[in-house]
């Protein structure tokens, strides 16, 4: 027998139906006590490193008692973190595992909230309030969610329960930072890295919007996730292995996640992930449903060149009772696709197809769509070129700077307002809006925020004080109110890729990036430095500004990129 792994022992059957996990585990010791109440003595221990093994006597234990009441802990890990807990236990006072309630929260408040009511705490698409019983000698791993803070009651009545440890367990994709980023301003260092931690802690198996809710492969939350992913992870598996999974998902004439905007950013990723692999036998295989989804969206265009698509008109939460900015995104999102999937056609050799969607974008841009004030909308026309960018950011997207802002369109609003030249004004808006959040404790970045919330708020690692408001509990909309919200959804991590594509300059020209443009964008900054990954290595970045204004840059990139700038 030549085989040397543990299923040597297993029949063909079992292991033909083998799944190998790529993911990997790591433990992590709380960083703090944040709270407690009731009989619990020596709970300092539990911030020291011990080993991850219970034995049969107890020393130098943590006890819970709860003879004169419920004992409670609340332990900080100190970052949002994708997983669960394991707590070793060496004894209890009841023989038969002592009855404990488990509470996992993005934020303090979370972790110590009821479900329902006001705050709306949910235990929706990942278990996140959890009772169990926990016995003598026991090593007990619980829980797979989003979470920084966790609680733990023991409510089991006069009884007592021994703790040797209870550590997080972080449970992630153990891929390598190919990309990098560093300026003269700490700040924006530090948002482009929580960026990144942000879409890898989504970056499972495959690509999810959020890992506490929903934990589901939202393609359209998927653009600005990819962008991300390029730029720091380069050419990932889960990138295809989640296209594939729901186009399976999504037969035709169906649309993508029951929503036409989302097949249209299907369309707009494929184009953008080809751009970056090049990789012309993958794209081949998309090409029957691609052509498919081509003439769908041709199908939703009408005489005036308006689209017309009932299923799905979605933009992003703040701007879903507007139906007339709904409306002028997705004119804009639409024309977007269409232009991608033209160039999929050309790549393809498919000039028939390819001019079907020339002329479908020639349709498109005759409809007289009108952002009406909504920075959303107004920097997807500008994108679509639709609007004029210096004119929408004079009169839309600069205004009020920060404020009206989006975590899912914040790449977009950022790159149009760049198309306009102001890229002192988007650094300004970065620091404020995704620094915002950072302010607000955040170690990954939010479902969806808006800077007035920052008014007389707490920030998410403490409890208010009087007169403050609980930002989690308080705010969020739709079907993120309260603590449902999520405090690390992929989709906000858009401000990653752009920096890297403007401050660092770095546009892809050709397909698997045998050509980039290398043109920083410094504004108020010193000086910039950092990494691109390509298909043929990492492409090495440095750009200085001298004393009269002038950029001095270097650049050193592998064999088979040309660079120009």
């Amino acid at each position: 027998m030549n085989d040397r792994t543990i299923f040597r022992v297993m029949d063909k059957e079992t292991t033909d139906t083998i799944h190998p996990d790529e993911r990997k585990s790591v433990y992590l010791l709380p960083r703090r006590i944040v709270w407690k109440q009731g009989r619990i003595s020596n709970e300092e221990v539990l911030l020291k490193e011990r080993e991850s093994q219970i034995s049969l006597a107890a020393w130098d234990d943590c006890v819970m008692d709860s003879t004169d009441g419920q004992a409670s802990l609340l332990l900080d890990f100190g970052n949002e973190i994708h997983g669960g807990i394991r707590i070793l236990a060496w004894k209890d006072s009841t023989d038969r595992g002592a009855r404990v309630r488990i509470r996992f929260g993005e934020s303090v408040m979370e972790a110590m909230s009821e479900p329902g009511g006001e705050g709306n705490a949910t235990n929706d698409h990942a278990r996140r309030d959890i009772r169990t019983e926990i016995g003598m000698m026991s090593m007990n791993r619980i829980g797979e969610t989003g979470f920084r803070f966790v609680r733990i009651d023991l409510e089991e009545e006069n009884a007592s329960l021994s703790l040797k440890s209870i550590a997080a367990v972080l449970v992630y994709k153990d891929a390598p930072y190919l990309g990098s980023f560093s300026c003269s301003d700490p700040l924006l260092n530090r948002i482009w890295d929580v960026g990144a931690y942000t879409v890898h802690l989504n970056m499972q198996e495959y690509i999810w919007d959020g890992i506490k809710r929903d934990r589901l492969v939202w393609v359209g939350d998927m653009h600005p996730e990819t962008l991300t992913i390029r730029t720091v992870f380069g050419a990932d598996a889960s990138v295809a292995r989640s296209l594939e999974f729901i186009r399976k998902e999504t037969p035709l004439p169906g649309w993508m996640n029951g929503m036409a905007s989302y097949t249209m950013w299907y369309a707009i990723i494929v184009h953008d992930w080809f751009m970056y692999t090049g990789d012309l036998e993958w794209l081949r295989s998309q090409e029957e449903y691609l052509e498919g989804i081509s003439r769908q969206l041709s199908e939703c265009i009408d005489e005036k060149g308006k689209d017309t698509v009932t299923e799905g008109r979605f933009l992003d939460w703040p701007s879903s009772d507007r139906p007339d900015v709904v409306d002028a995104g997705v004119q804009a999102i639409h024309l977007l696709a269409a232009d991608s999937l033209r160039k999929l056609f050309m790549a393809l050799g498919k000039q028939g197809p390819a001019e079907e969607c020339a002329r479908d974008m020639e349709r498109l841009a005759c409809f007289p769509a009108d952002a009406d004030g909504s920075k959303q909308a107004a920097a997807l026309l500008v994108l679509a070129g639709l609007r004029d960018a210096e004119e929408m950011n004079g009169s839309v997207l600069a205004e009020g700077g920060a404020e009206g802002m989006s975590t899912f369109m914040g790449y977009y609003i950022l790159t149009a307002r760049a198309m306009a030249g102001d890229y002192e004004g988007c650094l300004a808006c970065i620091r404020d809006y995704w620094g915002g959040m950072l302010e607000l404790g955040a170690t990954t970045f939010w479902e969806d925020f808006d800077v007035k919330w920052m008014e007389g708020a707490a920030s998410i690692d403490r409890f208010p004080k009087e007169g403050e408001t609980d930002v989690h509990g308080t705010y969020g909309d739709y079907c993120y109110k309260g603590y449902r919200h999520s405090l690390c959804h992929g989709w906000a991590s858009g401000v990653t890729p752009w920096l890297t594509e403007n401050v660092l300059g770095i546009r892809i020209m050709e397909p698997g990036c045998t050509k980039l443009e290398i043109k920083p964008h410094l504004g108020n900054l010193s000086w910039a430095k950092g990494t691109f990954p390509t298909p043929f290595g990492v492409v090495h970045i440095s750009h200085k500004k001298k004393k009269d204004g002038s950029i001095e840059s270097k650049i050193k990139a592998p064999a088979g990129v040309t660079v120009i700038s």
